[in-house]
């Protein structure tokens, strides 16, 4: 008998589980979404979602709702912390502003393609509470 996985019943934040940065900043989002979101790293999560290409796990953060629809980067970003009560106004003005979302996505390749070197610097500015 195969065992059919539990229904997800809350949003998935699917992240880069072997990347400094990506842990540093998810476990800081964690506290701030209380239990609004599960998080899990794609190098588990990845067979729960086999409507996903392996790849595009590798390539941005996943956000991926109850009923399946799949938001990524900046957005999946924005819309978590907007799910727990937090920033509200960076979904609304990726979702409203002219200019917003194409400079949000930019911006957050750049970090995606720049982690190594922005991992030290975020943990000195920030700090890396674990």
């Amino acid at each position: 008998m195969v065992e059919q996985p539990e229904p997800q019943t809350k949003p998935v934040l699917v992240y880069d589980g072997e990347c400094g940065f990506c842990k540093m900043w998810v476990r800081r989002w964690q506290r701030r979404t209380a239990g609004a979101i599960a998080y899990a790293p794609f190098q588990e999560a990845a067979p729960r979602f086999p409507h996903i290409p392996p790849g595009d796990f590798a390539a941005a953060l996943k956000l991926i709702m109850p009923g399946g629809r799949v938001y990524s980067g900046a957005e999946a970003v924005f819309r978590s912390l907007a799910l727990a009560g937090h920033r509200r106004w960076l979904l609304w003005s990726y979702e409203h502003v002219p200019g917003f979302q194409s400079v949000s996505e930019a911006v957050y390749r750049f970090i995606a393609a720049h982690r190594p070197i922005l991992y030290p610097i975020s943990r000195a500015l920030f700090g890396d509470e674990r």
